[in-house]
């Protein structure tokens, strides 16, 4: 049976996950595009419901068995993308127990940008760091932090907390703090272990998380340039970072 109305449950479902309060109610978040989704089931990620339109189906036949089968003014109706692709899925939030990293890490303090975000996750992901630490941050499942993130969500571990839970798990890891009062990175000499923190996009780290960091580190730029996007700035750290303990090996 084919879901011609904006008025069904389950469309109305979908269209409340746009909404963080609601992605948090049902645990539940969207991964809307063709090799999204193809990933997504790749990676193992718990699925809850897949969602395809008519046109879809009559492109790629019946490849998801079990899926809900749309209308394609209704998909378009609950795809954000501008040119929907026809298959989304809602996928089950990570409820991921505040533990200690394995290894090398992030801590995101305070980040506010969804696109950064994504595009944090996504480096952290390319980069090895397969541990983000979240303290007051923007929602990483939004619609645009998943596109953002290219994947990258799949494939890493993120911990949500509060900042004394979150403090506490890193208890005993050097912070090593991004900011421009550091020294500069291409000098710096890393930990074997360590958390990398970003902070906020206008306020950068915290005083609490600076507080505690045992390292502060900069990115040198010419003077005509007052900053870098946070997106940009972590994913620079990341590298440069992981070549410094390469090279220590």
């Amino acid at each position: 049976m084919v879901i011609t109305s904006k008025a069904n449950p389950l469309i109305k479902k979908i269209s409340s996950l746009y909404d963080k309060k609601y992605r948090r109610l049902y645990g539940l978040y969207i991964v809307d595009g063709i090799k999204p989704v193809a990933e997504c089931i790749a990676a193992g990620c718990e699925v809850e419901t897949i969602i395809c339109s008519e046109s879809f189906l009559k492109r790629f036949g019946n490849v998801y068995i079990d899926a809900s089968i749309v209308s394609d003014s209704v998909f378009s109706s609950i795809s954000d993308e501008k040119t929907p692709q026809g298959v989304m899925a809602l996928v089950k939030i990570q409820q991921n127990k505040m533990v200690k990293p394995t290894f090398n890490c992030l801590l995101l303090d305070g980040l506010q940008d969804p696109g950064n975000m994504g595009t944090i996750i996504r480096t952290a992901n390319a980069a090895g760091y397969k541990e983000i630490y979240l303290i007051d941050c923007v929602d990483p499942y939004s619609p645009k932090s998943v596109r953002a993130s290219m994947s990258g969500v799949f494939f890493t571990k993120i911990y949500t907390g509060n900042k004394q839970d979150v403090l506490s798990a890193l208890q005993g890891v050097p912070l090593i703090s991004a900011d421009m009062d550091g020294e500069d990175i291409f000098q710096f000499t890393p930990p074997e272990k360590f958390c990398l923190c970003i902070g906020n996009e206008g306020n950068g780290i915290s005083e609490e998380v600076k507080n505690l960091s045992s390292y502060t580190v900069k990115i040198p730029m010419e003077k005509t340039c007052e900053s870098l996007n946070a997106g940009v700035s972590a994913g620079i750290a990341m590298y440069v970072i992981k070549s410094k303990q390469l090279n220590l090996k």
